[in-house]
């Protein structure tokens, strides 16, 4: 895994929706062999013979023992990320573990915490840090475009997705947004308050209503349910200077700019151009270059751990029915 030309050799645990894309796209990246994938059904292990025939294993220990790898992608179920996590790190094998990093903060510590010891890359696959739209608002607000950030509103809605079972809406879809608002605003969070609604869908959470104040002075807000036959991704940044919004979806990022006078009047918004790509092929590239190179990855165990714990205080805020205040560098430090 140093900064030579090889073929790396990657490998998939889990194929469910996710996972198999993950496949899909090794088999697509130059410089990189899908080399094996492991899941417990054999009809999902067959669905991945159009990706160069990897190795197929109904034991994911197995194949870490028998396969010579150097990045593995870990799909499972949330609740199993540690276990698996940990298998992979103790051959030497570089992950990339889907969000939420782990099921629990002290889970994804100990994964973090046992990488680290270890010298193995640990990357967590917010895949919205690589959406081409997140990345040319990012760019926008590096060079200053809209001043000041008051707000980042995030809406994260549609109908329930049959694969979750295991947690709810709060540690399954929020983090997408949470992580992108650390990534936009590159500040900590000092308080939360957070309402869900339970029950409907799952036993879990199925909405939530979430306000993040961070310690730059700006203020998150998550809109975020699988219960909307409606699909949305959508992000607006507001500043100073004028408004953002971003479609995940359609990748569309558009600009309201207020006047000359810092005034807001109705105007025709200015239509970014964004050049549209595949955000898991970017996250996944990525990935396969950190490696490559012997280099951190871009999301790393850090910035995982960073969502999960915001995400459980938002879960605790509406358990508790009051806002949480979060001291200086997270609660779980």
């Amino acid at each position: 895994m140093t900064g030579d030309n090889r073929t790396l050799r990657a490998a998939v645990i889990g194929l469910g929706s996710m996972g198999l894309n993950h496949a899909r796209v090794y088999g697509e990246i130059e410089g990189v062999e899908l080399t094996a994938v492991a899941d417990t059904s054999r009809d999902r292990l067959a669905l991945t013979s159009k990706n160069g025939h990897p190795a197929t294993y109904d034991d994911y220990r197995r194949m870490l023992a028998e396969e010579r790898l150097d990045l593995v992608s870990v799909c499972v179920p949330t609740l199993l990320h540690r276990e698996v996590a940990l298998a992979a790190i103790q051959k030497s094998v570089a992950l990339l573990v889907e969000k939420p990093i782990a099921a629990t903060l002290d889970e994804g510590q100990a994964m973090a915490k046992t990488a680290e010891q270890a010298g193995v890359p640990l990357m967590v696959g917010h895949v919205e840090r690589f959406n081409p739209a997140v990345l040319e608002v990012k760019r926008r607000l590096v060079a200053g475009e809209l001043g000041r950030v008051y707000q980042v509103y995030a809406r994260r809605t549609g109908p329930f997705p049959q694969r979750v079972r295991d947690v709810g809406v709060v540690h399954d879809l929020a983090p997408h947004d949470i992580d992108v608002m650390f990534f936009l605003l590159e500040s900590q969070v000092e308080r939360v308050y957070a309402e869900t609604l339970s029950g409907v869908a799952t036993e879990h959470e199925d909405m939530l209503w979430g306000v993040l104040r961070f310690r730059n002075g700006a203020v998150g807000v998550l809109d975020v349910n699988w219960l909307t036959p409606l699909k949305v991704r959508q992000l607006s940044i507001l500043g100073e200077k004028g408004l953002l919004q971003a479609d995940y979806l359609s990748q569309q990022v558009s600009l309201y700019p207020k006047g000359g006078d810092g005034q807001s009047r109705d105007a025709a918004p200015e239509a970014i151009r964004v050049e549209s790509a595949e955000p898991l092929r970017l996250e996944l590239e990525a990935f396969v270059d950190a490696v490559r190179r012997g280099v951190a990855p871009p999301v790393t165990a850090a910035d995982g751990l960073a969502a999960l714990e915001t995400a459980s205080l938002l879960v605790e805020s509406a358990h508790n029915g009051r806002t949480i205040e979060v001291p200086q560098g997270g609660r779980g430090d």
